[in-house]
């Protein structure tokens, strides 16, 4: 299957462009370059899907400029879908630095009906929450996100109750990250310290 990456593009709304933060070292990679690299080895294509594909020469993958700007996230799940080569893609968004390669490969390997296959994240509260970022898509939810785009309703979790969804087992969740860090993303300076500080406890334990 082909790997979208949805990596939006300018907003900034931390104030600078996560996307090329250098969480593992100054020589490191970016999140993006790191995000590309990861996803590489388990698809057949990796798109990443932004509004500025002439800032980024040198990525390991095929750019390609968001088709409907300003359509959030959305925008860029249709964009992607429609490039892809497969009938199935791998998404997940350009801001996870703890994605798991066991637990994608696993999501990867599971057979589903419908629509989409869709984690649900772990939550203290009774309400859990569907992580539409780090799921499977096949292109049948097309016609569903271009009457979403058509209304101006570009919410995902509202596209995701239009569509026919697998649950990912929890169990298999649980068993690839039992932490739960996997399906963190970074939208705030506090959630970029806490990520900070978990990689760094990573490494300590990895060596």
């Amino acid at each position: 299957m082909a790997g979208i990456i949805i990596a939006g593009g300018r907003a900034q709304r931390m104030g600078w462009d996560k996307r090329r933060a250098r969480l593992w070292g100054a020589d490191g990679p970016t999140l993006l370059e790191h995000t590309v690299a990861l996803i590489a080895p388990l698809c057949t294509e990796v798109i990443v899907v932004l509004n500025d594909p002439d800032a980024w020469p040198g990525i390991a993958a095929r750019l390609v400029a968001d088709r409907v700007p300003g359509t959030g996230a959305l925008g860029g799940l249709y964009t992607g879908l429609c490039a892809a080569t497969t009938p199935t893609a791998l998404v997940v968004a350009a801001d996870m630095p703890l994605l798991n390669p066991a637990l994608l490969r696993a999501m990867i390997a599971t057979p589903f009906a419908g629509d989409a296959l869709v984690p649900v994240a772990r939550s203290s509260t009774k309400r859990h929450r569907y992580e539409p970022l780090h799921a499977i898509y096949r292109t049948t939810c097309l016609p569903a996100i271009q009457a979403a785009l058509a209304v101006g309703n570009y919410a995902l979790h509202a596209l995701l109750a239009q569509l026919h969804l697998t649950t990912l087992n929890p169990d298999l969740l649980a068993l690839h990250d039992p932490d739960g860090h996997a399906l963190r993303n970074i939208n705030t300076p506090e959630e970029w310290h806490s990520v900070q500080y978990l990689l760094r406890n990573l490494a300590y334990m990895q060596e």
